[in-house]
């Protein structure tokens, strides 16, 4: 099919994103046409989104620009159950403060891709509906339309049954189901998007809707972002890697992506940017030296989407020039250190790994310093207690090298 006759759902699926469907004529007709006003829900587990909620925000803007309204669920609510979905462990319980401080981090970073401009995409917190209901009347009038029996059959029940599943957890499938009926009765909402371990609590909210309404409502789930390995994307260090520029600098951020796997990095360019499927295309036949350069394209592009064309701009410099040149930029990710940090005037280059986020602990940090990954400027760290005196740290700083790609500078202020 000619790219420019092309429907959003042709690209949507050209571009590897559709998973599952409720009813594929319908959604089709539904975001071709701009009829569909359609909601992610977004639980505030953190005060930050990740680079695992990317695919759902780009999946927005896409819709949007093609004519359709997006409503932004904010979890106010459901944070306070906690998802079992994808989870070996119960959520750690988050208190009312901490859960509101996050829903409005996670407003201020939507805004750079959403539209919320009046009679545009809204923004809605399900606190507002959810934190008044009456437990009692919501048994009755709820609790009815779910089967036990279905529900364990649920895929994200079911992995959790071995270790135990907390009834609290066991209330999220309703919890979620009850939003779309309440966004379909009270904002004509006629779709849900959500990732593909969604699919069972997406279908719950279908099913509530035609029991109580006796109206069709559908729900379409998009691929989980793995790597080749089947592992979700998105973690570096055992990390998440987070919009929010204060938790993962742009040049970090930059870095992530630049450093994806070979077997990735067409799968990443096709599914999170918006570059032209012809491009992309071109780029099937890519191999060698040309893979770096897909990497640095893809980097490039999300860093602009989160950050800005300036800081793209920024990361990009500074990685090249500590990857052809190997010396310092002005642009390097840096970590200020004060004297609170020192002991008897030095540091522990472990330490550094840690406070500067190379390395989650430690343990892993000397791990790297035994396997040889750690250099200080060009020098390999040898022994696990190697320390940086106050004077190495001051004026320019010193560079820390985990492997060949990452690279923070150390300064003492």
């Amino acid at each position: 099919m000619p790219k420019e006759t092309m429907t959003i759902f042709d690209e949507l699926k050209a571009r590897g994103l559709i998973a599952q469907m409720t009813n594929e004529e319908e959604i089709k007709n539904l975001i071709n046409n701009g009829k569909a006003t359609f909601y992610i829900g977004f639980d505030c587990t953190a005060d930050s989104l990740t680079a695992g909620h990317f695919m759902a925000l780009t999946l927005m803007k896409r819709l949007q620009m093609a004519g359709n309204k997006p409503i932004a669920l904010i979890g106010g609510g459901t944070t306070m159950i906690g998802d079992p979905s994808g989870r070996t462990d119960m959520r750690k319980m988050l208190t009312k403060e901490d859960i509101d401080h996050n829903a409005e981090c996670f407003k201020r970073q939507m805004e750079k891709f959403i539209d919320f401009g009046e009679g545009k995409a809204k923004m809605i917190n399900n606190a507002d509906w959810l934190l008044k209901l009456n437990y009692v009347e919501m048994l009755r009038d709820v609790g009815a339309c779910f089967s036990v029996n279905n529900m364990l059959r649920a895929e994200c029940y079911k992995q959790r049954m071995e270790k135990g599943l907390s009834f609290l957890e066991f209330n999220y499938m309703i919890m979620q189901s009850y939003d779309f009926y309440y966004l379909f009765r009270n904002y004509d909402c006629n779709l849900q998007f959500g990732g593909d371990d969604q699919w069972s609590n997406m279908l719950g909210g279908t099913e509530l809707i035609r029991r109580k309404l006796g109206k069709d409502a559908n729900a379409m789930t998009i691929t989980l972002l793995t790597d080749s390995q089947g592992k979700k994307m998105g973690k570096t260090a055992g990390n998440a890697v987070w919009l929010d520029p204060k938790k993962t600098s742009p040049y970090d951020f930059y870095q992530y992506w630049r450093n994806v796997a070979d077997a990735d990095v067409l799968k990443c360019i096709r599914m999170l940017t918006f570059l032209p499927l012809e491009q992309i295309d071109a780029m099937d036949g890519w191999e060698g030296s040309q893979l770096n350069t897909a990497k640095e394209i893809l980097a490039y592009e999300l860093t602009k989407l989160v950050h800005g064309e300036e800081e793209a701009e920024k990361a990009q410099s500074a990685a090249k020039a500590l990857f052809v040149g190997g010396g310092a930029s002005a642009d390097m990710p840096t970590t200020e250190l004060t004297e609170a940090d020192l002991k008897d005037g030095a540091v522990q280059v472990a330490d550094l790994l840690v406070i500067g986020k190379m390395a989650p602990s430690k343990g892993e940090a000397k791990r790297l310093i035994q396997q040889g990954g750690i250099l200080v400027g060009d020098e390999k760290v040898e022994r696990f207690d190697a320390a940086l005196t106050a004077e190495l740290l001051k004026g320019e700083g010193v560079v820390l090298k985990k492997g060949k790609k990452t690279y923070r500078r150390f300064v003492l202020k």
